[in-house]
């Protein structure tokens, strides 16, 4: 066992070290089925050109679309933007092999929108932050 470490902050050649080392951890249990990660991130724009939305997500080791961030522009919410945006990513995943989507979201953010688009809940965290939850989606796109 050792007695004394020291934990001093990252650089660049360091976040490389640990990430490399969890991936070399989980190839070595679980095999890959698509590349590291794919990255799929789409902007939405409207016909004027102006950027209205947008995903950033991407397909993990083991086929699954981890959804970051989706984002619609306020005055553009409510109006199935957001479900064109999430369906297109979804589509694009499948087409890839994608069989599982992932995400988190606050229930003063889109709790609703995710279970509307057939998104399950699979966990949460309460009162956080103070007086919400943040909540953990899943859905399968191989169904």
């Amino acid at each position: 066992m050792i007695n004394k470490i020291t934990i001093v902050p990252c650089g660049k050649e360091s976040v490389s070290k640990i990430v490399d080392g969890i991936n070399q951890y989980n190839l070595g249990r679980v095999p890959a089925l698509s590349d590291i990660w794919t990255p799929l991130e789409y902007m939405a724009k409207n016909e004027n050109g102006e950027e209205i939305g947008g995903v950033l997500a991407g397909i993990g080791y083991w086929n699954g679309l981890e959804i970051n961030i989706l984002w619609v522009k306020d005055e553009y919410r409510k109006k199935g933007i957001g479900t064109q945006i999430l369906k297109y990513v979804e589509d694009v995943a499948k087409a890839k092999g994608a069989t599982v989507a992932m995400l988190d979201t606050f229930d003063f953010q889109a709790e609703e929108f995710y279970l509307k688009n057939g998104y399950m809940p699979i966990g949460e965290i309460p009162n956080f932050p103070e007086g919400h939850k943040r909540i953990y989606f899943s859905k399968r796109l191989d169904l």
